[in-house]
């Protein structure tokens, strides 16, 4: 991978090199994201439920910690003004399908998008997952085609514009299926929900 020569981050001015520090953060960004969405294509194809949960669970904790490590940084700024064509993204909707089948009766879900304009929104963890992959997707390709600079501006942009938000959520939903099973605590799923959570958490015991 050949790196830019001219590249900007942490507020720096357009056309300022990016330094070695920032430079290594890139790569461990890089290497969480691309061993998340492994993971997720993997989990997708495993199709098996009870296991899934706590999969999910450990990867999204660890896909949000990168992000958290990106949104504690100051403002990265791409390089040029619009983002170098990397090609289309990624044909997910495989993966979605064979989530949204797998997670079955637990796909569902409502959470608050902002707490702060509480709306309850309804949604799909399926494809919550598969919009956070490719937002995260498009990072990757920006870093490994050599644009460092938009790569991370970009994970940072859509982690505080959009998947942040949303892995958070699909997060809560799925604590919630384990909660339900091993503390036995009431959690906001009907009464399908509740057998389907009981059942594929059975099936992983």
């Amino acid at each position: 991978m050949s790196i830019e020569s001219s590249t900007t981050a942490g507020g720096a001015a357009p056309g300022a090199v990016l330094d070695d520090d920032t430079l290594e953060f890139a790569q461990q960004i890089a290497d969480q994201v691309a061993s998340f969405l492994l993971a997720l294509r993997a989990i997708a194809e495993e199709e098996d439920g009870g296991r899934a949960i706590s999969l999910l669970l450990l990867e999204i904790s660890q896909v949000l910690l990168a992000g958290a490590r990106l949104g504690a940084q100051q403002d990265f700024v791409p390089r040029d003004e619009y983002q170098p064509d990397v090609g289309p993204e990624p044909d997910l909707d495989r993966m979605r399908l064979r989530l949204a089948s797998m997670l079955d009766n637990v796909d569902t879900y409502s959470f608050v998008f902002d707490p702060y304009v509480p709306e309850v929104v309804e949604s799909q963890l399926s494809d919550d997952l598969t919009a956070i992959a490719t937002d995260l997707d498009t990072g990757l390709r920006h870093y490994r085609a050599g644009h460092v600079s938009e790569a991370l501006w970009w994970w940072q942009f859509s982690y505080v514009s959009s998947w942040g938000n949303l892995a958070g959520a699909a997060l809560n939903a799925l604590l919630s299926v384990v909660s339900h099973d091993r503390l036995d605590v009431d959690v906001d799923l009907d009464a399908d929900q509740v057998v389907a959570a009981e059942q594929m958490l059975a099936d992983e015991g």
